[in-house]
């Protein structure tokens, strides 16, 4: 008999320093505005950006300072991993669970490099078993928290009984530079935030939670390694993100989730409400075309953008984490692209 796997419960955790708009564009002005001229033209995608706040892994000043590789790791390790461990808290607290009931863990994280990883680090705090499987990935970015939730979801599938812990955390604010100026170094300072979320999945029997995980699925695109990524710079990790994305999205992704969606005997008028990582605003509205979804269907994703901006993997969690608590429809798929580049989704059943 083929194990059903639950979502037990979601929780959030972002950092302490909220950051409004408008503070991050005039000091966005003072960094920019000497330093590279094109600044002024393109000023106005702090205003369409979407994004009204965002929280940074630490005080605006910091980031006015010079910062190498060794400077970036310590506020990961120190950030990413409070974050992790609030993040994973209150999802257990939310199932009733301790560390200790949590047979795999999946972390994921693009924007930091820890070794040992997060939930190694964590396992003392987290009272994680000496035997708990440990799942960290790297290199997926905005996909992450798609991706994360589907593998979370296998591993509880293959075990029967399984509880399984997905933790999605992000400091995209490390990635910004004051040594190297470009356009997207612009757009990041205009969307970017930080955050963290988490989930627990069970497949054990009679478990109940908010959702059934039903199915998940993945495409690559040829030929696009580099619509999204990173560049690897002398003072840390720097954003690499094609601008043409918006275009992409409205010309390809549809086919693709069709695809998908056929895999599971499924067409898109099957599907009551996507989930989507918002990216950006012009994203949003990609994504609403593409899928035929009309304009401002994708309400809670532009609600999350506004307040939290693009955090990276943890931002479609927050997205989900909204709609649950709106009431999710019959069926919902979640979805989220990164590099590679890369779409997942994963097919969730309202319980």
């Amino acid at each position: 008999m083929t194990a059903t796997v639950k979502l037990l419960s979601l929780a959030t955790a972002t950092p302490p320093h909220d950051l409004a708009q408008d503070d991050v564009f005039e000091v966005a002005h003072q960094i920019f505005i000497d330093r590279f001229p094109e600044f002024v033209r393109m000023g106005p995608v702090f205003d369409h950006a979407g994004v009204r706040h965002r929280q940074i892994a630490r005080p605006v000043e910091w980031y006015l300072q010079p910062h190498g590789w060794a400077d970036r790791a310590a506020v990961y390790d120190e950030v990413a991993l409070d974050l992790f461990c609030r993040a994973a808290e209150g999802a257990l607290a939310e199932a009733g669970l301790t560390g200790a009931d949590i047979d795999a863990i999946v972390t994921v994280s693009t924007t930091g490099v820890s070794t040992p990883s997060l939930e190694a680090k964590a396992m003392t705090r987290l009272g994680f078993r000496s035997d708990a499987a440990r799942a960290p990935l790297f290199g997926v970015g905005c996909a992450g928290g798609a991706t994360g939730l589907a593998l979370a979801y296998r591993l509880a599938k293959a075990q029967p009984g399984a509880k399984v812990l997905l933790v999605c955390v992000e400091l995209c604010s490390l990635a910004f530079h004051m040594e190297e100026l470009s356009k997207t170094d612009i757009i990041s300072t205009a969307i970017f935030g930080d955050g963290a979320a988490a989930c627990v999945l069970s497949s054990e029997d009679g478990a109940q939670g908010f959702a059934t995980v039903a199915a998940s699925a993945e495409h690559t695109w040829a030929g696009t390694l580099g619509v999204m990524g990173w560049q690897v710079r002398d003072a840390g990790l720097g954003v690499l993100l094609d601008q043409a994305l918006p275009p992409f999205v409205r010309r390809e992704i549809r086919p693709v989730v069709e695809a998908m969606l056929a895999r599971q005997g499924l067409r898109l008028e099957d599907v009551d409400r996507f989930i989507c990582h918002p990216g950006g605003m012009k994203v949003i509205e990609a994504l609403e075309g593409a899928l035929g979804l009309g304009q401002g269907a994708l309400d809670h994703e532009r609600e999350v953008l506004a307040d939290h901006g693009n955090m990276s993997s943890p931002t479609v969690l927050f997205i989900l984490d909204r709609a649950r608590r709106t009431g999710l429809p019959k069926r919902s798929v979640l979805t989220a692209m990164g590099p590679g580049f890369t779409a997942s989704t994963v097919t969730l059943e309202a319980a």
